[in-house]
C-alpha cells in the first residue's frame, strides 16, 4: 500500500502526518528522519488496527501542486 504523507517544514524540525490515518505522524530533525519515522508509524498504525480487529483504511488521498501569481 501506497499512503500519501504530508511533511512541513518547521523552524526547527519537520513534521509529518498521513491524512488516510488520522493520528498517524512523525517528528524529527531532518526530512529524511521523519519519512522513516512515519512509515514506522504507518506500519505500527495498521498492525493496531489488525489487532482491534478494524478495517484497514484504503489509500485515497492525493496531492497536487497547484501555480499561483504571486503578489
Amino acid at each position: 500500500m501506497r499512503y500519501l504523507v504530508v511533511v512541513e517544514k518547521g523552524p526547527f524540525s519537520y513534521g509529518a502526518h498521513v491524512p488516510d490515518l488520522p493520528g498517524c505522524i512523525a517528528a524529527a530533525e531532518t526530512k529524511e528522519e521523519v519519512l522513516s519515522l512515519v512509515r514506522e508509524a504507518i506500519e505500527f498504525h495498521i498492525e493496531g488496527l489488525k489487532q482491534e480487529g478494524q478495517t484497514i483504511p484504503a489509500p485515497t488521498s492525493t496531492s497536487e501542486l497547484v501555480e499561483v501569481q504571486a503578489a
